[in-house]
């Protein structure tokens, strides 16, 4: 008899975390459960649709599903389907990679108000999550408020300015795609709360908002002669530095130069929303449409001596899908070592019918073959009953 160990959430962690073990313990049994019945979390749901480069990631995952003892479990939610202690009574561990899918508030006045939105539902919309099949009223956005300072605000401002030719190769959803290029936008503003020298921008995502064809990138000079933090390690100063070239070439950029105009402010915290503007810390500025970008938070799981945190669920909505491979590794470790000291549980199994790896392939040829019929990688099934019944299908 082999240990058994469930893995609740089936994005780039939980399947790392795999990984790791099954290169030590080959012979482990190992059920990876997620609420929706497609798996790959974030890299289906929440990477940008026109970084398809980001999510060939998926190809050294399928892999891992064909293992005889990995199965997948998908349309199982805890606390509908199953409870933590079930999960715990039945398997000798349990992985926690369920993630971050709750926007953080600003706490400010009109946060709430239906014209501001925040990343994880805007994206996921962008993305055909089946939860947030509707988007937001695009018909008279001119301008738009990206509140954050790290990539997922460069991936809303890139994917509201990108032209339909850009995103052609692209995944998005043809709804959403449409909304946006038929939106009467003329100027996004992406707002940092801090100095230029602090944005978390990756350095190839920055340059790439200056070379968009609909679109310029503007900024100010003033502030684009501050240091690096010295306190910063080394990478992140390098970093950060050729951040501030990048910008610097920006601030010689002339807006209005092209139809769409991106200009990046920092040191500006917003203060409130308004019906049709946002007022922040150094002034007013219109605003149709709000996207906070401000990071995530999570759903409480068991803390308990056979329960292990990973990725997200562990440090927080912190670091890029590869940040999680060594991390998913260590605990993969961790989970070793527990059982190494304990024999492997009887039971039956638990896991009540649910969508297995062949009706995730099912639903994987389905967008496939419809992404190829329009020139595009997949063209997604986005209705959870669509989903279900081409995921079930005989």
């Amino acid at each position: 008899m082999t240990h058994r160990v469930a893995i609740v959430g089936a994005g780039p962690s939980g399947f790392y975390a795999a990984d790791g073990m099954l290169r030590a313990r080959p012979d482990l049994h190992i059920d990876i459960i997620d609420r929706l019945p497609t798996p790959y979390g974030l890299v289906r749901a929440g990477v940008a649709p026109d970084h398809q480069g980001t999510k060939a990631i998926v190809r050294q995952f399928e892999r891992l599903l064909a293992q005889p003892d990995v199965r997948f479990a998908g349309n199982l939610e805890i606390g509908r389907d199953l409870t933590w202690d079930e999960l715990n009574e039945a398997y000798d561990a349990v992985i926690v990679a369920t993630g971050m899918t709750i926007d953080r508030r600003l706490g400010i006045p009109g946060e709430d108000l239906p014209h501001v939105w925040g990343s994880w539902r805007f994206v996921a919309w962008l993305n055909g999550h089946p939860d947030f099949r509707t988007g937001p009223d695009l018909s008279a956005v001119r301008s738009v408020a990206v509140i954050g300072n790290g990539n997922v605000a460069l991936d809303v401002a890139r994917l509201l300015a990108k032209s339909p030719e850009e995103m052609a190769r692209s995944d998005i959803v043809p709804e959403a795609g449409a909304a946006i290029a038929a939106a009467p936008l003329t100027d996004i503003y992406v707002i940092g709360r801090r100095g230029p020298e602090h944005a978390s921008f990756t350095n190839n995502e920055l340059a790439e908002m200056g070379r968009l064809t609909r679109a310029v990138a503007v900024t100010d000079a003033a502030g684009l002669d501050a240091a690096p933090p010295a306190s910063d390690p080394t990478p992140e100063r390098l970093r950060k530095a050729k951040n501030l070239d990048i910008l610097k070439g920006f601030a010689a950029n002339q807006a209005g130069a092209k139809p769409l105009t991106v200009h990046f402010l920092f040191g500006a915290a917003p203060v409130a929303i308004h019906a049709a503007e946002i007022e922040l810390s150094t002034g007013r500025l219109p605003a149709d449409l709000v996207v906070t970008c401000i990071g995530y938070e999570g759903l409480p799981f068991p803390r308990r001596e056979d329960v292990f945190p990973v990725g997200w669920a562990r440090r927080g909505p912190t670091g890029t899908i590869p940040t999680n491979r060594a991390e998913s590794h260590a605990v993969a470790q961790e989970v070793l070592a527990f059982l190494k000291e304990r024999d492997p549980k009887s039971g039956p199994d638990i896991l009540p019918a649910a969508i297995d790896a062949a009706g995730w392939h099912r639903i994987d040829k389905q967008e496939v073959a419809a992404g190829a019929a329009a020139g595009r990688p997949r063209v997604k099934l986005t209705d959870w009953q669509a989903l279900l019944d081409v995921a079930q299908a005989d």
